[in-house]
């Protein structure tokens, strides 16, 4: 299960909601859905202090561990993983892959080397001892931030050149994160249990999106899906084509449903297809994302992101 929980800070920190009773009843909404999912695997993006995450584990029904990315962003948000099974081997993902260069990010010519936000990578084990290795990323914001501490540009020039920093800087975390799916997958991917989820923060096709999955030309609901192929050893699989009608979207921005929140699986895992599902998990209609601040909805009693779940026939 993956989900975004939307700004996980405490009352008492500059990111939190204003009053405790909005937190107790956003912790208490968080933990109902985690506890009716019941998922062996939990990836959380937008964790605040660590702190919060214990707050949020102390309502869930049984021992979790849990292992928090030591790398959040300015906003001081970051990804998490927590599971009723043991961790094992976590791995920070913050560099950029060589041999990609660092990266424009404002008019200044200031440059980064690094993951805004970094992606932290555990191993969990299945019920028949396989080892599952799980990859929780965040990748940059499509939502524009301008100098000055400004969310509104002084004129379309500078939108169009924020939105390309903002781009190439996702685009560079992608890169990255094949990187390392490619270290893990080993040139074994029929063989080796990996997924990737995370928000991604932007659709099926878009070309960050995409460059995560490798060789292009097996996706699910394809001819070239049931021919193997020497590319399977190095693809994922992105579990969108399996995800329902009406439960195929993660977020509503500006009135439009989007799927930014992604499960990617290697050959081991979604084979056969059949042992496989997908959905988001919208119980109630998700709010629109309408303002480009986003501490506008510091005191939202919820996400605005619908949790993400895949089962998988036991490997």
């Amino acid at each position: 299960m993956t989900w975004n929980v939307e700004n996980l800070f405490r009352p008492d920190e500059p990111g939190g909601p204003g009053t405790a009773s909005v937190y107790d009843a956003k912790l208490k909404g968080l933990a109902q859905m985690i506890n009716e999912q019941a998922p062996d695997a939990l990836a959380l993006q937008e964790v605040g202090d660590p702190a919060a995450l214990d707050d949020l584990t102390g309502l869930l029904n049984g021992a979790w561990q849990r292992q928090v990315s030591a790398h959040p962003d300015g906003r001081g948000i970051r990804v998490a993983w927590l599971s009723p099974r043991q961790i094992s081997d976590p791995a920070e993902i913050v560099a950029h892959a060589p041999p990609l260069q660092p990266v424009q990010i404002d008019d200044d010519g200031t440059t980064v080397a690094r993951m805004g936000r970094g992606a932290l990578a555990v191993t969990i084990a299945s019920d028949t001892g396989v080892g599952v290795r799980l990859i929780n990323c965040h990748l940059k914001s499509k939502l524009l931030s301008f100098p000055g501490g400004r969310f509104n540009p002084r004129d379309e020039d500078e939108r169009a050149r924020y939105a390309t920093y903002a781009l190439n800087r996702r685009a560079t975390e992608a890169a990255t994160l094949r990187a390392a799916l490619t270290a893990s997958l080993a040139g074994d991917g029929e063989q080796r249990a990996v997924i990737l989820t995370g928000d991604l923060n932007d659709t099926v096709q878009a070309a960050t999106t995409q460059l995560l999955q490798g060789p292009p030309g097996s996706e699910i609901g394809t001819r070239g899906f049931d021919q193997p192929d020497h590319g399977d050893a190095a693809r994922m699989w992105n579990l969108a084509p399996l995800m329902p009608t009406g439960h195929d979207y993660s977020r509503v921005n500006q009135g439009r449903r989007e799927l930014i929140d992604h499960i990617f699986a290697s050959k081991f895992l979604v084979t056969p297809v059949s042992g496989v599902s997908a959905q988001a998990i919208i119980e109630a209609p998700l709010a629109s994302i309408d303002a480009t601040d986003p501490t506008a909805r510091r005191d939202a009693p919820s996400s605005d992101h619908a949790p993400v779940v895949a089962t998988f026939a036991q490997p």
